[in-house]
């Protein structure tokens, strides 16, 4: 029997060299991945992958910074050729824009442990339960979905997951892990002040992180789309 072939993902890392990012990626996805340094225009020089995942990143999508229109026009041509695609926070926010969705600030800042529930049935999903826990840390939202997208995660924040097609946008963090999660927290302190910041500290804890783990299962399933489109480019239908 042959072995089966191993998927090549693209990762787009957004986060301005941070090795949390690189190291939870790389935990969390069953692929050989190739990383490029998106803050630095460091883009592909093609589409030729199984899959994308697109990193949180500190930026805001409507920035003014070189970097940016390049990727989310980079996102676009991938989606139109066919790629899955995964974005991750400002990876969420990345796809919605290159798909001709709209992001904007929000009025509040969501930081922590939170609760997302799922809409409908998709496959991102499958395995996990209607409601669960997340690590959320993020100051935009998706205001308007992109064109023929359908939402499948939200919370009183608003939108937390969409899908149009072989592409995905997750608002929230699967890929943390604790350290990773006390630290995004450390670093907000000048911008939420260090009652907010001291009571997202007081909640992160080995209960917590166990909670949110069950929503790593979407690399699982995100992964397998990719493979399923692979071998027959007839993408991953969702579930009726």
């Amino acid at each position: 029997m042959l072995a089966m072939k191993r998927l090549r993902f693209g990762l787009l890392q957004a986060a301005h060299g941070n090795e949390n990012t690189t190291r939870n990626f790389r935990r969390e996805l069953d692929a050989d991945l190739v990383e490029f340094d998106v803050n630095s225009g460091n883009l592909p020089p093609s589409t030729d992958f199984d899959g994308l995942v697109v990193t949180g990143s500190r930026a805001s999508v409507y920035w003014d910074k070189d970097w940016i229109e390049p990727l989310v026009d980079y996102v676009g041509n991938a989606a139109a050729d066919g790629v899955p695609i995964l974005g991750v926070c400002y990876g969420h926010q990345v796809v919605a824009e290159a798909l001709g969705g709209r992001v904007s600030g929000m009025d509040e800042f969501e930081l922590g442990y939170n609760e997302v529930e799922q809409v409908g049935n998709d496959p991102l999903f499958e395995g996990i339960s209607d409601r669960f826990t997340v690590f959320t840390s993020h100051g935009d939202s998706v205001v308007e979905l992109p064109p023929g997208a359908e939402l499948i995660a939200r919370n009183d924040h608003g939108v937390h997951a969409f899908r149009r097609d072989h592409c995905w946008g997750v608002q929230f963090h699967p890929e943390y892990d604790i350290e990773t999660a006390v630290d995004i927290a450390e670093s907000k302190r000048e911008l939420l002040g260090d009652q907010q910041v001291d009571r997202v500290l007081a909640d992160i804890s080995s209960e917590q992180y166990d909670a949110a783990c069950e929503a790593k299962q979407l690399f699982e399933n995100f992964t397998a789309c990719a493979r399923q489109q692979a071998a027959d480019r007839n993408g991953c239908k969702a579930s009726v």
